[in-house]
């Protein structure tokens, strides 16, 4: 079954051919700088080894984007299709869509409902409603599938991802902890899971850009440190993670504005707002060795913040079998991972520091003796929407 997954970002355009169920990536394309006139393309066939970069181009918006990517997938030279028939289904990395929070076929009622959780999702849902129309529009008959970031999470817990507010809230408009990265969490359990078997109590930190901490048993999310938005849990680059609620209140009576306030919790605060210096961990940590001590303290509340998470969670599953780091930081940092780690011996962690700071990509960097392994593994978002979607989509009608 050949399926492609777009990820679809505010000014770019990822994409990926797969093979399945062998996984095989036949093409892998992206276009950088959507909607400008020095847009960036490029492809890559792995069938043929065919590659090609373009540099300057005009992408002015998706449409065109994604009729270039076409173009190349069908093209004499560069494709990997005889015909676009043979593409049987389209993946998408969506994020919310009120009402429709597991993997779903994305038909007129998915995508208006995608449009009511604009307001929670600003950053995300609109690029990729524009881009599923698009490719709704030039290939009307594909089976189109959202694998929503909260499907992952739908085997929570009532108990946890309920708020104390008024039940009404709930049953009305849908306010509960959602949770997202459910792609990355998802393949991060199917990887342990090809470890250890059927049973096991993970941790999975996925940590970059955007972070989050989920607690999963026997493959199932069991606990999530997102909540209703993506604006909650951990300190992310430039969102501030969990706040209380009525420092809004408090900061409009003191004559701030509400687009100010929003502003600061969304686009200017975590790392950025704490450090002063950047919203990349990279050059924190730089300005911290330099005696920045506000840079320090960002890296230090960011931690804190994962080792609360992970402690809680650790009391909710009863214990734990792996602690697994991914995504940017998760995959890079020796230094979160080593004052994270650090701190956990109590759960039966022992560390290995060495290991952790030689480490490069794949590995484990806990002890021999370790109640618990500790694992980075980068992540595979795209993998594991393609799975997914085979899994339940192999049959439909739409697929030939």
């Amino acid at each position: 079954m050949l399926i492609l997954v777009c990820n679809v970002g505010s000014t770019s355009l990822k994409y990926k051919l797969f093979n399945m169920p062998s996984t095989e990536i036949l093409v892998e394309a992206k276009t950088e700088r959507v909607g400008r006139g020095d847009a960036i393309f490029s492809y890559r066939n792995n069938q043929n080894g065919f590659f090609e970069k373009l540099e300057g181009i005009s992408v002015p918006d998706y449409a065109a984007g994604i009729r270039l990517f076409l173009k190349y997938l069908l093209g004499e030279d560069s494709g990997a299709l005889r015909s676009i028939e043979q593409l049987e289904a389209i993946g998408f990395k969506t994020v919310l869509a009120k009402g429709y929070y597991g993997v779903h076929e994305l038909t007129d009622e998915v995508i208006d409902a995608m449009e009511e959780c604009i307001a929670v999702a600003p950053a995300h849902n609109p690029p990729y409603i524009q881009a599923i129309r698009v490719f709704r529009s030039i290939l009307p008959d594909r089976l189109m599938v959202g694998c929503f970031e909260t499907a992952f999470h739908t085997t929570i817990p009532l108990s946890r991802r309920i708020y104390a507010l008024p039940y009404e809230w709930y049953g009305q408009y849908g306010i509960c902890r959602l949770g997202y990265h459910g792609a990355s969490h998802g393949y991060i359990a199917r990887q342990i899971k090809a470890r250890a078997g059927e049973h096991f109590k993970l941790i999975s930190c996925h940590m970059g850009g955007s972070g989050s901490i989920c607690a999963i048993e026997d493959g199932k999310s069991v606990d999530t440190s997102f909540g209703f938005s993506l604006q909650t849990g951990i300190p992310h680059a430039n969102r501030s993670g969990d706040i209380d609620a009525y420092i809004i209140p408090y900061l409009l009576s003191q004559g701030m504005a509400m687009d100010e306030i929003m502003k600061g919790i969304d686009k200017k605060g975590g790392l950025l707002g704490i450090s002063g210096v950047s919203n990349d961990l990279r050059d924190i940590q730089e300005a911290a060795e330099a005696g920045n001590a506000r840079a320090s303290l960002a890296i230090d509340a960011f931690c804190e913040s994962v080792i609360r998470y992970i402690g809680g969670f650790y009391a909710e599953l009863g214990g734990m079998d792996y602690l697994v780091f991914t995504g940017g930081i998760g995959e890079n940092s020796a230094l979160v991972r080593e004052k994270v780690c650090s701190r956990l011996s109590c759960l039966g962690i022992s560390f290995d520091p060495e290991a952790n700071r030689a480490l490069r990509g794949e590995g484990i960097i806990s002890a021999p003796d370790s109640s618990v392994a500790v694992l980075v593994l980068p992540t595979n978002e795209e993998v594991g929407i393609a799975q997914t979607i085979f899994e339940r989509f192999s049959e439909h009608p739409a697929v030939s």
